[in-house]
């Protein structure tokens, strides 16, 4: 019998989901459930053959809760004519969930009682998330009985920043009655990438210093020494940081209060404010990379200003970086728009040679789904593009919380 882990990505409105083969980590299956709680709800699902076909199936319905997608994928994936890969429940050797908020005490943990009670915890501080991955948890306890379930927290890996960088300058009583700290998010994106950009140097993550960049709609930035988080630029939401989608990123707080007289906003209208009407999209009306280089190539100024402010918030924080690190042995792009637009890697990396930092720019155009460095071949700081797997690392830190090994 051919052993499987099962991952749950789970988001607020929607969840992704894998299949997984244990010992060879190949990938059986994937599928996404989205708008959860719509009318037109969908779940697609792609099923994986070895000699490289996919097959893609689509199930739409009412899914008004993520039990309820639950409940559909869990049939989807015992029936091979809707496209199962699971013959027999017992294949399914644990379950990996991604959860968002485990405060700085759980990186990752085999799921009980005990830790669905930290998930209820931190609701307050991820009010949309959490409620989600803990009703993922406990819908596959029921559907899969006896598989243990193992929750990866996103902000676990930046967990090991020291106190002088999650602390923020309030009345410390304040602080610690709200759990008030930079936590981080991304964290398994973080994990995988400065790990596979270790291994692309050819180095052990312990033997190296590795700045990532995970730009997308949400977007982030950590420094790793030695294979662990010292810092990061998302902070106690993932709000703070660099210029986002729809995130306006860092900002003086001042603003906050001074829109809300002025406009006679609420706590909730500002808040959606500056997490859905604002960056890339409050800047130029498009919240999608590539439409803003569209933008650009046709001269649009507000596109112009927005892909400027958008990369110069990105350079600043691999400035502050590569201080705080000391030495940088690479610089790793992960992402949708790491991964993919050229042009916002050129325009972040632009006038750092004197850092150390050179980027080839004939290999920066290249698109390729491997890590591959995009740097010159004497740039003393490497620079790489290395597709994240977030599914994967979920995987591989399951297998390793129940065999003992994490």
């Amino acid at each position: 019998m051919v052993k499987k882990i099962l991952v749950i990505n789970g988001g607020s409105s929607s969840f992704k989901y894998q299949v997984l083969e244990k010992e060879t980590e190949r990938r059986l299956c994937q599928g996404l459930v989205e708008r959860i709680g719509s009318a037109d709800s969908m779940l697609t699902h792609k099923r994986f053959h070895e000699n490289g076909e996919t097959e893609k199936f689509e199930y739409p319905g009412n899914y008004d809760t993520h039990a309820a997608g639950m409940a559909k994928v869990a049939e989807v994936l015992m029936k091979r004519e809707l496209g199962g890969v699971i013959d027999d429940p017992k294949e399914i050797v644990v379950i990996g969930h991604r959860v968002l908020m485990g405060g700085p005490d759980y990186q990752e943990a085999l799921v009980t009682e005990e830790v669905k009670q930290v998930i209820r915890d931190y609701i307050p501080l991820g009010p949309l998330h959490n409620p989600a991955n803990l009703t993922g948890i406990e819908a596959m306890e029921k559907l899969f009985p006896g598989v243990p379930n193992v929750a990866v927290f996103d902000t676990g890996f930046h967990a090991t920043m020291p106190d002088y960088a999650y602390t923020y300058a309030l009345p410390k009583e304040l602080a610690a009655k709200y759990r008030i700290r930079r936590y981080g998010f991304h964290g398994t994106s973080h994990r995988y990438v400065s790990k596979a950009g270790a291994a692309l140097l050819g180095k052990k993550p312990s033997e190296v210093n590795v700045i990532v960049c995970h730009l997308g709609n949400g977007s982030s930035v950590s420094a790793v020494r030695a294979g662990k988080c010292v810092d990061t630029s998302m902070g106690l939401t993932p709000l703070q940081g660099l210029v986002m989608g729809t995130r306006c990123g860092d900002i003086d707080p001042a603003i906050v209060p001074f829109l809300m007289k002025n406009e006679g906003l609420s706590c909730d209208e500002i808040d959606t404010l500056m997490n859905k009407k604002s960056g890339f999209l409050g800047m130029c009306g498009k919240s999608d990379s590539r439409d803003i280089e569209a933008g650009v190539a046709a001269g649009d100024a507000d596109c112009i200003l927005t892909f400027n402010t958008q990369c110069y918030s990105v350079k600043k924080y691999i400035g502050a970086y590569m201080a705080a690190l000391g030495h940088v042995d690479l610089i790793a792009f992960a992402g949708g728009i790491g991964e993919n637009a050229a042009p916002v890697r050129a325009k972040i990396l632009e006038n750092l040679e004197e850092f150390g930092i050179e980027l080839d720019a004939e290999v920066n155009k290249i698109r390729s789904g491997e890590p591959h460095f995009i740097s010159k071949e004497g740039s003393r700081v490497k620079v790489a593009v290395i597709p994240t797997d977030e599914e994967l690392e979920i995987s591989r830190i399951a297998v390793n919380i129940v065999e003992g090994n994490a």
